[in-house]
């Protein structure tokens, strides 16, 4: 039987982009209102629901478990602009269910 659970959360980067893999320290931690069971598999989607600054913010997930995840914007760079990673506060949508 699967579970399903979601939320959403005002989310900003105040910092630069993350090109370190793994270095999640910049990352906000979002627990689950209610843990899913031990052992089960998670998956977590994310949408952002506003559109308050000009710059498309890139959603990065890191450590998905049973309890929550962790999350941040990486500004997406593109048509040769240099994102420098902050951004304004944004809305976002989750959806975490088992599988």
């Amino acid at each position: 039987m699967s579970m399903i659970q979601s939320g959403k959360l005002a989310l900003d980067s105040p910092n630069s982009t993350e090109t370190v893999g793994g270095k999640v320290d910049t990352f906000k931690q979002v627990d689950f209102p209610t843990p899913f069971p031990a052992g089960s598999g998670v998956i977590v989607q994310v949408t952002v629901q506003t559109f308050n600054g000009p710059e498309t913010p890139g959603v990065r997930l890191h450590n998905v478990s049973n309890t929550g995840f962790r999350i941040r914007f990486n500004e997406i760079l593109g048509g040769g602009v240099s994102a420098d990673g902050k951004h304004t506060t944004e809305t976002i949508g989750w959806t975490a269910y088992t599988i």
